[in-house]
């Protein structure tokens, strides 16, 4: 992506004879492990030319990879839409039909600007969850991106009670504990958490979370 941004702003600089930089502050990106916020994060970034208001139906910009989720006989390309449409039913129409329909609703869903939003993407699979509980309840048992890393996913429910059951984050030193507090913040992490967040969450430092990470490695 630094290569591209770099190549994009010198084509653009030179057409319209300016200077400096055109894309401000790092790439942003996020380990992603958990499909259902896989899905959300497609949809996100096919909804983000809607949302900018540079076209009313994201289906229309030009440049977008989502006629490749609703189209077969779109143009071949590096993207493989296959993965994540497989989320979504039995056969190619039922999975373009719900994608679609997803679409429609995360353009509505997600409120202010996108772009200043770091955790944008999570707000709008819970966002999407809460409107489609099936859809998403059956995604997340998929668990095909998680298989293919060795990671076993808890579900939300068991999430929520192992985070429960870290207030007591400083105390105990022993191998177990250590182990406990890694997967905990892999979990997290495969849902697109940033390490940051993790540490401002459980009141450590980010040190703290690089360490609980290192033990076993």
């Amino acid at each position: 992506m630094r290569d591209l941004f770099s190549r994009y702003a010198m084509y653009f600089n030179r057409k319209y004879e300016r200077k400096g930089h055109l894309f401000a502050g790092p790439y942003r990106q996020a380990v992603c492990l958990d499909d259902s916020y896989l899905l959300a994060a497609s949809l996100y970034i096919h909804m983000n030319p809607a949302r900018a208001g540079i076209v009313a139906d994201p289906r229309d910009y030009r440049w977008s990879s989502v006629k490749l989720f609703r189209d077969e006989s779109a143009p071949r390309s590096f993207v493989k839409p296959d993965f994540v449409l497989r989320l979504l039913g039995r056969n190619t129409r039922e999975r373009e039909k719900a994608y679609s329909e997803l679409l429609d609703k995360s353009v509505s869903l997600v409120e202010g600007d996108v772009l200043e939003q770091t955790d944008a993407v999570t707000h709008l699979c819970r966002a999407l969850a809460r409107v489609f509980p099936s859809l998403f309840s059956i995604v997340a048992k998929h668990r095909k991106v998680a298989q293919r890393t060795g990671l076993e996913l808890l579900d939300e429910k068991e999430l929520e009670e192992k985070i429960k059951g870290t207030s007591a984050w400083r105390k105990g030193n022993s191998p177990e504990t250590k182990e406990a507090k890694r997967f905990l913040i892999e979990q997290l992490i495969a849902r697109g958490y940033k390490r940051e967040d993790i540490a401002a969450a459980f009141g450590v430092s980010v040190k703290t979370v690089y360490n609980a990470l290192k033990v076993g490695a």
